[in-house]
């Protein structure tokens, strides 16, 4: 039998892959797992760090799926998805910095929104109705989606982002491509904006009737192929260090996919939840109570989110238990004016400009060396810096970071966006007349 999937609210209710895939939110509000998470065998760590990154991603996904899709057209999803690199660069001894960005929207979401893209254009291509994809964005999802999906026949995207909260190459990212692709602009947070998704999804009768998908990390198809990039970092480092993976974390997508590639047997020595004021999770690390709470605008806006979706998929890896999740995760936090330092101190170490969130992500790594100091450390890069020009050229001058040409061709194109409040029922009386 295929790999099938379970509620993390209904651990004993199962659905195949593309139920999982293309309805993304259980009715019960739970989020779909794997209902085993396979252990890589001998014959992978024989071969793993010869293998191309693509032929290396094939065969993660494949057990991981098991029979959910024929292996040939596994191979070319892979394949088509991941045209890209992603290179480690040296900072020092002890920190690397793991570059995400080298996708088509210069940003870590290309990994997740381009093979989802073609998942679902092979589990929908026997169905003749439209898909409509939602997605609620503070900063890069949008972006990354609506370039995955932008042109292709059968879908339309219905992106929602915070009015204000995002920077201005990402808003042009997310508004200008017109066509099969939508935008709304949210006045309010990345937290409203989820919220406003997730109502949708949780409108069963509305779910069915419009074909509703969602290219949020709550789409467990988001956070297969970021584990990837996890792999291939460990094994871009020399003597078989166990590395110290830091991630900068606002939804927790990103670092339950690498909680995901350890369980299927990477050597993991750490992982440290690095994020901005909106510390929830390194509270809970601390002092083992979960409070959600509304976010707070930062410089580092993708990490601006007050109730992060994934938590219930890393409390369910954890078997919902607190110590067990202290033992491999810890977290950091820090605010604005300290990213900020540590822009400017990175570049004056090591010559390299990190955007704010590897700021963030570099401040937790420091941290954790003054204790551990003969630890390799491996910081996330999950955008690039000229995403976020405005605060760059502030703290490193005018010209810092050169703007590559697939990001500077939109400062002149016109932005369409239709407004929106944050409220629920606005949302989903637009999304039916719109329908």
């Amino acid at each position: 039998m295929a790999r099938q999937f379970y509620s993390t609210n209904s651990p004993g209710s199962f659905v195949d892959l593309k139920e999982a895939v293309l309805r993304s939110l259980p009715a019960d509000n739970g989020l779909y797992m794997p209902e085993e998470i396979p252990v890589l065998g001998a014959e992978f760590w024989e071969s793993w760090r010869d293998w191309s990154f693509e032929e290396l991603g094939f065969n993660i996904v494949k057990p991981l799926l098991d029979g959910a899709v024929p292996e040939e057209v596994l191979r070319e999803m892979v394949a088509g998805a991941i045209n890209f690199d992603a290179p480690i660069v040296k900072l020092n001894e002890q920190e690397y910095v793991l570059e995400l960005f080298h996708g088509p929207t210069l940003a870590f979401k290309d990994f997740g929104a381009r093979f989802m893209a073609r998942l679902m254009g092979w589990l929908t291509r026997d169905d003749d109705r439209e898909l409509t994809v939602l997605v609620a964005t503070s900063g890069d999802t949008g972006g990354a989606v609506a370039s995955a999906f932008h042109g292709v026949a059968g879908t339309r995207v219905v992106i929602l982002y915070p009015r204000g909260k995002v920077s201005g190459l990402q808003e042009k990212q997310l508004t200008t491509l017109g066509e099969n692709i939508t935008a709304l602009e949210v006045e309010g947070t990345f937290d409203d904006c989820q919220r406003m998704v997730k109502s949708a999804f949780l409108d069963r009768k509305m779910s069915e009737e419009l074909n509703l998908t969602s290219a949020n990390s709550i789409n467990i198809a988001r956070l297969i192929p970021q584990m990837f990039y996890y792999f291939h970092a460990a094994r871009q480092l020399t003597g078989g260090v166990e590395p110290v993976f830091v991630v900068p974390s606002g939804n927790f997508g990103n670092l339950t996919a690498g909680l995901l590639a350890e369980k299927m047997g990477l050597k993991v020595k750490k992982f440290i939840a690095a994020t901005n004021v909106n510390d929830v999770v390194p509270e809970y690390l601390e002092k083992g109570d979960y409070r959600p709470r509304p976010s707070v605008g930062t410089i580092s806006n993708a990490m601006d989110v007050g109730a992060p979706s994934n938590f219930a998929r890393m409390q369910e890896i954890f078997g919902k238990m607190w110590e067990p999740m202290c033992r491999r995760i810890a977290g950091y936090a820090f605010d604005d004016d300290q990213t900020r330092t540590g822009i400017r101190e990175v570049k004056a170490t090591s010559g390299y400009a990190i955007d704010p969130h590897g700021s963030v992500a570099y401040l937790a790594a420091e941290e954790w060396l003054v204790a551990n100091p003969g630890d390799t450390t491996v910081i996330l890069e999950t955008a690039h810096p000229s995403k976020f020009l405005d605060v760059m050229e502030e703290e490193l001058g005018e010209g810092a970071v050169e703007i590559p040409d697939r990001l500077a061709c939109l400062a002149g194109r016109e932005k369409v966006a239709i407004e929106m409040g944050g409220g629920e029922g606005e949302f989903l009386g637009w999304l039916r007349g719109w329908a």
